[in-house]
């Protein structure tokens, strides 16, 4: 594999025969992009659609990725949360501008076990935890005051004992049948390799798209 420090290198050699599948690679960019990125080098933009099939996008960060797929946390009962449990499919969109990179994922969703959900909350800072109480994600909010409220109730509730995981609070597993990575090049001529498979236990089959 070209050595893809260097954003104007071509994402890989001749016909691309070292890649053998998109994992590995990704996990090498978020690399590069965690010694780069000003700010937060696992933001991702994250599109679902609604019931009237219209798109939406807002930013989320990965929090996890391997083999099985790419996971990130929200709340179940927010416009995202039901979007996503309700056409289950979704796609993302990483892009590193330090790296002049970018990488766009496609596939299917599903809730992560509780363990793991369970796992990462733990992880969270208190206030985090407290969070995920506190905010009635995407509805209708009357002021900063009422937010405040809300905390300050479930700050009294849990005191400083352990904070349970809300049921309407866990991850969601996006598991890609499409991976497309694209490396900037001079006057527009960019790399782009596409790996697609049929599902999620099917081998990849890759190609380069004109950019």
């Amino acid at each position: 594999m070209t050595d893809i420090q260097n954003p104007h290198e071509e994402l890989t050699k001749g016909d691309f025969t070292e890649v053998k599948e998109p994992f590995a690679l990704f996990g090498e960019w978020l690399d590069d992009a965690k010694g780069s990125e000003p700010n937060d080098p696992n933001a991702l933009s994250l599109a679902t659609v609604d019931e009237t099939g219209l798109p939406n996008v807002r930013m989320v960060l990965l929090k996890g990725f391997d083999e099985a797929g790419f996971v990130f946390y929200t709340n179940f009962e927010s416009a995202k949360g039901k979007e996503l449990l309700s056409a289950g499919k979704a796609a993302m969109c990483f892009h590193w501008k330090s790296l002049r990179r970018q990488v766009r994922i496609r596939g299917t969703v599903s809730e992560v076990p509780a363990a793991e959900a369970d796992s990462y909350y733990q992880s969270r800072p208190r206030g985090s935890r407290i969070g995920a109480w506190a905010s009635k994600q995407s509805r209708p909010l009357e002021s900063r005051f009422a937010l405040e409220k809300e905390v300050a109730k479930f700050t009294a509730k849990f005191g400083i004992g352990d904070i349970p995981r809300p049921d309407h609070w866990s991850g969601m597993r996006l598991v890609p049948t499409s991976i497309e990575f694209w490396a900037d090049r001079p006057f527009r001529l960019h790399d782009r390799i596409q790996f697609t498979r049929s599902a999620p236990d099917a081998p990849w089959s890759k190609l380069r798209l004109y950019p």
